[in-house]
């Protein structure tokens, strides 16, 4: 797979993405203090409930007109247009215009995403090869929690975090060149005569996703997921400035450290899933993000704090390594594809839910106390994880088996 070129420019155009992407929620974050001071929680988390709300109405929306627009070229305008948009964010200067080009950016990111995940299968029809693409993909993920902050602490100790959004706009541009010079074979596409039907499809993978035990376990595990994801993009910024007096870089610092708990965990994980199962995980995922949350309660120094960091990247990382392992076992014989969508869409329901409630709680009640708030989240988690396998299918679904 590595002689194939077209591939390993894909891979390249991915990466200086991802790391443009994860720069630019560190600047975002410092851009809302600048703009609103200690209520910048509340404008983070409007702010990433409009990415939210834009995934999951347009995310469906662009599946089904997808087949219509040649891949390459819907991807470079898509990669040019989040360019254009990120090097216009250093002029704003109003509140209103974070929102809208949130909207925007994440809009097109929305319809880029299941685009470029659909060009891989078409690169390799050899599903050996094909799984081999999709593990480096999601390690490309991974590897941006890392290098993204990194790169940003360095940067930041240079020039403003304002400039940043220059170089976000550059990787887009990057990645655009990259993916023009690609050349993707021409294969039909039998699933698009079903286009249309993808609306009921989703729905029903829904109801089949929720039908499924282990899944339904694993759904109410991405609630703790989604508390610790929201407290570190919301809150982070303000931790840092009001409680601890640090600045740009010390911001980009800690998020670094999300960063390393969560590659510690990616990077050994699937030679202990060989002894052990997902589960337990699940479990060691929630209780180290609760424990987080209650260290965060008392509102620690650096240390405390970098401890909390990592043991939320752990966390998360233990629940989010596992999940398409545990969703191809519970799908067994069938067609995947439906459960993935069907997962993609429900957990993102927990995300919406977090970034308000993160955002909200702070402005109302202060940090400490929005720490108290996300640990009695994980904990309902963790009670709703062990008790939903007890419940009846039909409960859930509002169908029989």
């Amino acid at each position: 797979m590595w002689k194939n070129h077209d591939y390993l420019r894909l891979l390249s155009a991915q990466a200086i993405s991802l790391v443009g992407t994860g720069i630019s929620s560190i600047c975002l974050a410092l851009l809302a203090y600048e703009l609103a001071g200690e209520a910048a929680s509340m404008v983070l988390g409007i702010a990433f409930a409009i990415k939210i709300l834009t995934y999951i109405f347009l995310a469906p929306v662009f599946n089904v007109i997808s087949h219509r627009f040649p891949k390459r070229q819907t991807l470079v305008v898509l990669d040019i247009v989040r360019a254009a948009m990120f090097a216009l964010v250093p002029f704003v200067t109003q509140i209103w215009q974070v929102y809208l080009f949130m909207f925007v950016i994440n809009a097109c990111s929305a319809w880029f995403t299941p685009q470029f995940q659909s060009i891989l299968p078409m690169l390799f029809p050899n599903r050996e090869q094909y799984t081999k693409a999709l593990s480096l993909s999601r390690l490309m993920f991974d590897l941006e929690q890392l290098v993204s902050p990194l790169l940003a602490a360095l940067l930041l100790s240079i020039m403003s975090f304002k400039y940043l959004f220059i170089l976000d706009a550059a990787t887009f541009v990057v990645s655009a060149v990259l993916i023009w010079c690609c050349v993707f074979p021409n294969i039909v596409n039998l699933k698009n005569q079903a286009s249309s039907l993808k609306f009921s499809g989703l729905s029903q993978g829904i109801r089949d996703y929720l039908n499924k035990p282990a899944l339904r376990s694993l759904w109410f595990a991405y609630l703790a997921v989604a508390s610790a994801s929201a407290m570190v993009l919301v809150n982070t910024v303000i931790y840092v400035h009001e409680i601890l007096n640090g600045g740009e870089q010390q911001t980009a610092i800690a998020m670094m450290l999300v960063g390393c708990g969560s590659m510690i965990i990616a990077l050994r994980l699937p030679h202990w899933l060989q002894s052990h199962k997902p589960q337990q995980f699940h479990w060691f995922g929630m209780m180290t993000i609760t424990g987080a949350f209650t260290l965060g309660i008392f509102t620690p120094d650096w240390l405390g704090y970098a401890v909390m960091c990592l043991a939320l990247g752990v966390g998360m990382s233990c629940i989010q390594t596992t999940s398409g392992l545990l969703i191809t076992q519970a799908c067994g014989e069938q067609e995947t594809s439906p459960y993935f969508a069907a997962h993609f869409s429900l957990t993102h329901v927990w995300w919406l839910i977090t970034y308000l409630l993160a955002g909200i709680s702070v402005k109302l009640l202060g940090i400490s106390y929005a720490y108290l708030c996300m640990a009695i989240l994980t904990g309902f988690s963790m009670l709703a994880y062990s008790l939903v396998r007890l419940l009846p299918c039909d409960l859930i679904t509002g169908q029989s088996q």
